[in-house]
C-alpha cells in the first residue's frame, strides 16, 4: 500500500508536470541556438549534454514517484550524512578553476556534490521541523536546524560557492515558519543582517535601531534577552566598517560596482553590461532564433547558464521572458497549494522548502541577469545547462509530486 497504485495516479498534479515541460524544453530550444557554433564531443555542446542529462533527470523523478513515502521520510538523516559527507569529497582531489566544486568520479563529466547536498539537507530539516512542530514556539528549538543547515552550507562556502550556499539558506526561514516558529524569533535570525548593511549610513543606521528596540519592545521577551539583542545588534554594526576594510580589493570591487556598474564597464561590469544589452537590443519579440549578435559573437558570457535570460530576451524578447516567468509563478503557486492543503506535516514542510530552493533560484538568477543584485552564478531552473543541476531539479521534481499524491486525504 506504501507503493503508489495506478488510482493515485489521478492525485499526481499535471499541472506541475505541464509546467516542468514547457521550461525543458524552452531550454533546450535557447540551447540549441547557443550550440550551433559549439565544436567537440557531447560534453562540451551545451544542448546534447544536457538532453544526455535529461533522460537519467527524468527516470529518477519517476523512481522517487514510486518510492514509498515513509521511506524518504525514514532515511532523511541518512541522507543529509551523505550530502555532507560528498560536499567534504572535493577537497581530497584537485581544484577545478581554484575551486573545489566539482568531483572526479572516472567520467567524461565532474559531478557538482553541492547540489545534491541542498536537496538531501531540506528533506532533513523537513523531517526535524515535522517531528518536533509542538515544541516550534520556543527559541531554543530553532537552533538546532538553523545548525543543520548551516554544516553543509560552511562547506560549500569554503568550496568556494557563494551561490550556492545562498540557496542552501533559502528555504530555512520559509520552513520555520511554516513548522510554526514565531515570527519574532525569525527575524531575531535576520537582525544581525540589517545591522550590518544600514551600518555604512548614519541615518539609516538610527532608524533600524528605532525600529528594532519597538520590536523587542513589542515582542516582550525578558528584560535581559531584551538589552542583550538590543545592544548585541548595535555593536554588530558598529563592527561593519572593520569587516568592510578587511575585505580584499577584488571583493569591495564586485560590490561597489554592483552599485555602480559603470564604475569598471571592463572588468567585474562587464558580465553585467553584456547581459542588460542583450536583453534591450530584443526588445518586445526579439531578433529571432540564432539570430543573436551578443550571444553568437561571444560578448555575452557564461551563456548557456547564469545568463540563459539573456539569450532568451535577446532572440524571443522580452515576451518569452515574461511568459517564462509566469509559468513559473504558477508552477510554484501549485506547489505552495499542495503544501497548503497537505494534511501530513512532513509532506507540507518539504513542499513549502522545494517552494522556496525554486522561488530563489528564479529570484537570484533573474536579478542578477537584469543587474539587482552582483553576479552570484546561480542557473535557472530547468532552462539552464548543467548536468548535476537539472539532475536534482528532477530529484525535487520526483519527491513534490511523491509528497503532492493524496496530499487532500
Amino acid at each position: 500500500m506504501n507503493n503508489i497504485h495506478l488510482s493515485e495516479l489521478k492525485d499526481v498534479p499535471v499541472k506541475i508536470i505541464w509546467a516542468v515541460a514547457f521550461l525543458t524544453i524552452m531550454g533546450l530550444v535557447v540551447l540549441k541556438s547557443i550550440s550551433q557554433h559549439h565544436v567537440g564531443g557531447v560534453f562540451q555542446n551545451p544542448f546534447t549534454k544536457q538532453l544526455f542529462f535529461l533522460i537519467p533527470a527524468v527516470l529518477l523523478s519517476i523512481l522517487i514517484l514510486i518510492t514509498p513515502r515513509y521511506t524518504i521520510h525514514k532515511y532523511a538523516y541518512a541522507l543529509y550524512a551523505i550530502g555532507v559527507l560528498i560536499v567534504l569529497m572535493p577537497f581530497f582531489g584537485n581544484p577545478h578553476a581554484g575551486t573545489y566544486r566539482w568531483l572526479n568520479i572516472g567520467l567524461p563529466f565532474a559531478i557538482q556534490p553541492s547540489e545534491f547536498a541542498k536537496v538531501f539537507t531540506l528533506i532533513a530539516l523537513a523531517r526535524y521541523l515535522s517531528d518536533y512542530n509542538l515544541q516550534m514556539k520556543k527559541f531554543s528549538t530553532i537552533i538546532l536546524p538553523i545548525l543543520l543547515v548551516m554544516l553543509p552550507t560552511i562547506i560549500v562556502l569554503k568550496q568556494p560557492d557563494l551561490g550556492t550556499a545562498i540557496i542552501m539558506m533559502a528555504p530555512v526561514l520559509p520552513m520555520l515558519y511554516w513548522a510554526g516558529a514565531r515570527p519574532f524569533y525569525l527575524f531575531l535570525i535576520l537582525t544581525p543582517l540589517f545591522s550590518m548593511l544600514t551600518a555604512f549610513h548614519s541615518l539609516a543606521f538610527t532608524v533600524w535601531a528605532i525600529v528594532l528596540g519597538i520590536s523587542i519592545f513589542v515582542a516582550r521577551p525578558k528584560r535581559l534577552m531584551a538589552i542583550a539583542l538590543f545592544f548585541g545588534n548595535i555593536f554588530i554594526g558598529l563592527l561593519s566598517p572593520i569587516l568592510w576594510n578587511s575585505l580584499s580589493k577584488y571583493q569591495q570591487s564586485r560590490v561597489l560596482t554592483f552599485i555602480n556598474p559603470e564604475k569598471d564597464p571592463l572588468g567585474a561590469a562587464y558580465q553585467i553590461i553584456q547581459s542588460k544589452t542583450a536583453i534591450g537590443s530584443g526588445g518586445l519579440f526579439g531578433k529571432g532564433w540564432g539570430e543573436g549578435t551578443q550571444t553568437h559573437l561571444k560578448f555575452l558570457p557564461v551563456q548557456e547558464s547564469d545568463f540563459i535570460l539573456s539569450v532568451m530576451g535577446e532572440e524571443f524578447g522580452f515576451i518569452s521572458i515574461l511568459i517564462v516567468l509566469l509559468v513559473f509563478g504558477l508552477f510554484i503557486i501549485q506547489i505552495l497549494k499542495r503544501s497548503f492543503l497537505s494534511k501530513d506535516r512532513f509532506s507540507s514542510i518539504a513542499l513549502m522548502g522545494f517552494a522556496s530552493v525554486f522561488m530563489a533560484h528564479v529570484f537570484v538568477n533573474t536579478a542578477m541577469t537584469v543587474g539587482l543584485i552582483p553576479v552570484k552564478g546561480l542557473p535557472f531552473p530547468f532552462i539552464s545547462a548543467g548536468g548535476s543541476f537539472l539532475l536534482t531539479c528532477f530529484i525535487m521534481i520526483g519527491l513534490i509530486l511523491k509528497l503532492s499524491v493524496n496530499y487532500s486525504e
